[in-house]
């Protein structure tokens, strides 16, 4: 059986580079908190993340934003960027938090304790980093309608040609 030549000629869409955008760099304290979150859901509808997805991705950065201004020493840093279709906001404390961090669901009749636990559920991920200068919280959201990247919505057919399900 002999190979085809033109075989290897076929190309395969493959995802280039990253494209990342800053869309916002804010440093925040209790008496910013209101404006930050004001100017973070202005910044998330004009990425592209509106009605309740961008709601609820508000909302988990604003649950982020507080915990650090109640449990990071009062202040923190926000930085909100765009790569690709996915819109990813990071939240810095000067915290120093020893242990693992209560990613859970408190009993009905405990009172807060809930804010990472949102953060969690509205978010499409929820990632801590810890560095010298304290705690990273980041979450990520979809920007694609479906919550599907686009490079994950392309479909090779047989032909080597790309397919696109959003047809």
């Amino acid at each position: 059986m002999t190979e085809d030549p033109r075989a290897s000629d076929v190309s395969h869409p493959t995802p280039g580079p990253a494209t990342s955008v800053a869309l916002m760099s804010q440093d925040f304290t209790a008496s910013t908190v209101t404006a930050l979150r004001h100017g973070l859901a202005a910044a998330v509808t004009g990425a592209g993340l509106a009605g309740d997805a961008g709601y609820d991705f508000v909302l988990a950065v604003h649950e982020l934003v507080t915990n650090a201004v109640r449990h990071g020493g009062g202040h923190g840093h926000l930085a909100l960027r765009r790569q690709d279709d996915v819109l990813i906001c990071e939240v810095s404390d000067g915290g120093a938090t020893l242990g693992r961090l209560p990613v859970r669901l408190p009993a009905v009749d405990v009172a807060g304790g809930r804010g990472l636990w949102l953060a969690s559920q509205l978010a499409e991920g929820l990632i801590f980093a810890r560095g010298v200068h304290g705690l990273t919280a980041t979450v990520t959201a979809w920007l694609s309608p479906d919550g599907v990247p686009a490079i994950a919505r392309h479909h090779d057919k047989p032909d080597g040609s790309v397919e696109d399900d959003e047809q």
